[in-house]
């Protein structure tokens, strides 16, 4: 129900989807009536991995948090979360309001053992054709090192479960590669993934900068969640001012004609689909304002975070690389 454009996108989208994938269930939920309308516009009614699951209320992309946590206790965000959590789904995707969308899955499925805050972690094309992982992507805007420090073994243990890399090389996005350039905050992280590197726990690169992230230089960046939200904004941005370009007049498009398979690796649409990492379940973020080629590609990505196992293998993994942090610790 959530995003810009709500069952018009996601139902087109989820029937796209389901004519690929022939072992995946869908379930639907938000306002029965509504989502059964569309249903019809499309003629999928009765489809036999599809179902309708009602839910009296939808959280708007203007709710407040408090609205959404306390007020609006049936939204179809919420019951779709609380599907994950008592094993109806294996993952639930949402193009709503990513404030509440992080709120509530927090709420309803809480961290695991020994994560502090989730974060937004999506994908970034580069020059080795291949994906960049990146976050936080805007979960978390002010940030301690040990934050980060989360945040570069939850990147690593989804880019090793998703792309079967054993040893992700992990970079910290920083305003220059020198160990001495910085703030605080990076400069105190880069001593504790270093520290990681030297154990043999993480494959820790270095310090790596804006234009690493398209090269392909490492596997995952980490950030805060500001500068990664600015970061991602700015690429979805040039990439339609980019497309734009090649609209201007008729020899622009020929060029684009001629170019586009090549193009292809620079829209946004085809990223689309963030996971919130450190959750006790599978939640997906979509674009709001995604179309449904772009939504259809961030339930491809829960698919395959279900298929290849990715809760479970982070639950090992950071259970097991996850050093006990100071907010742990005064929560003690």
């Amino acid at each position: 129900m959530g995003g810009d454009h709500g069952p018009s996108v996601t139902i087109p989208a989820a029937i796209s989807f389901l004519k690929k994938q022939a072992d995946v269930h869908l379930i639907l939920v938000g306002l029965e009536d509504t989502l059964r309308a569309e249903l019809k516009k499309h003629r999928a009614e009765g489809h036999p991995r599809m179902t309708v699951k009602h839910a009296t209320e939808v959280v708007t992309m203007d709710d407040p948090l408090e609205i959404a946590l306390r007020k609006k206790k049936d939204s179809s965000m919420r019951v779709a979360i609380e599907l994950v959590k008592d094993g109806g789904a294996n993952a639930c995707v949402s193009a709503g309001n990513t404030g509440a969308l992080m709120a509530v899955s927090r709420y309803v499925l809480k961290t695991m053992a020994g994560v502090d805050r989730p974060a937004i972690c999506s994908i970034m094309p580069n020059q080795k054709n291949g994906p960049t992982y990146m976050l936080d992507l805007g979960a978390n805007v002010d940030c301690e090192p040990h934050h980060l420090h989360q945040f570069a073994i939850m990147g690593s243990v989804l880019c090793s479960a998703m792309e079967g890399i054993p040893r992700p090389s992990i970079g910290l996005l920083n305003v220059g590669t020198e160990e001495i350039k910085g703030n605080d905050v990076v400069k105190a992280t880069g001593v504790l993934l270093r520290a990681d590197h030297e154990r043999g726990k993480l494959n820790f690169h270095g310090n790596v900068e804006g234009n690493d992230i398209f090269k392909g230089t490492v596997d995952v960046v980490v950030c805060d969640g500001f500068v990664g939200n600015v970061t991602l904004k700015a690429v979805e941005g040039l990439s339609r001012f980019f497309k734009s370009v090649f609209t201007e007049n008729i020899l622009s498009i020929a060029g684009a004609l001629l170019a586009r398979k090549s193009l292809k690796k620079l829209n946004p649409e085809r990223y689309n689909g963030a996971g919130l990492l450190g959750l006790k379940g599978l939640v997906f973020k979509s674009h709001g304002g995604a179309n449904a080629f772009a939504f259809e590609w961030a339930i491809k990505r829960a698919y395959d975070a279900a298929k290849y196992d990715v809760q479970e293998q982070l639950s090992a993994l950071i259970a097991e690389l996850m050093p006990t942090s100071p907010d742990s610790q005064r929560q003690a």
